[in-house]
This record gives structure tokens, C-alpha cells and sequence, in this order.
């Protein structure tokens, strides 16, 4: 296995739900700091919403590990961000037994 090659500066977002003052909330994200990565493409689609077509590009994403519960640990349902383009992370795994590097599976959504 070939160390990655950390060359992207992504910011890890994280989602929270703040009262809009009338019984309900709006969510908004969170910025928990800038992790280097690598990023490579998988797969890609394009899919039709609401009428739209949209392409989904697929990406593996590799930042340095980092334990459990602490905050530089990316998460399914967070997001990472790459000036305007946004990867959604869909999974999270170690890439070596030592756990040294983290492996994000992650997805990219485009209106054509």
C-alpha cells in the first residue's frame, strides 16, 4: 500500500439544528477545522430531479486517522468542502490496520 498524498485542503463540516425562535429549527453547518486529503474520483451518474438533471460523482477521499469521538474524526452524514464544490461523506474506514489513514467514501451532487 503507497502513502497517500495529502494534497487538498478540505474543510470538515458538521450539521446543527438551531431554534428558529417559533417551535422549530433550521439546520446549518459547522465548520470543525481543515484536514488535508486525497482525493480520487470512483464512479459517476447523472440522475434526473425534480425535472433537473444531476450529476453524482462518487470520490474516495484519505485523510491522516484520528481516534473515536474526537472532533478530527470525519463521520457519515458530515460533509467536507473544497471552496464550492461539497462532498457529502457516506462512510468512514480504516485504510490500514494500523489505522493511520482514514478512507471517506464520499459523494458529489452537480445541477447540469
Amino acid at each position: 500500500m503507497s502513502i497517500p498524498r495529502l494534497n487538498q485542503a478540505l474543510v470538515l463540516e458538521t450539521p446543527e439544528r438551531v431554534s428558529d425562535g417559533a417551535g422549530g429549527y433550521v439546520e446549518g453547518w459547522v465548520a470543525l477545522g481543515t484536514l488535508w486529503a486525497e482525493i480520487t474520483g470512483r464512479t459517476g451518474r447523472e440522475t434526473a430531479q425534480i425535472g433537473s438533471p444531476v450529476s453524482r460523482m462518487a470520490y474516495k477521499i484519505v485523510v491522516r486517522g484520528a481516534p473515536f469521538g474526537t472532533p478530527e474524526r470525519p463521520r457519515p452524514q458530515q460533509r467536507f468542502r473544497l471552496g464550492q464544490r461539497i462532498f457529502t461523506i457516506e462512510a468512514v474506514a480504516e485504510r490500514d490496520p494500523e489505522g493511520r489513514y482514514l478512507t471517506c467514501f464520499a459523494e458529489e451532487e452537480v445541477v447540469v
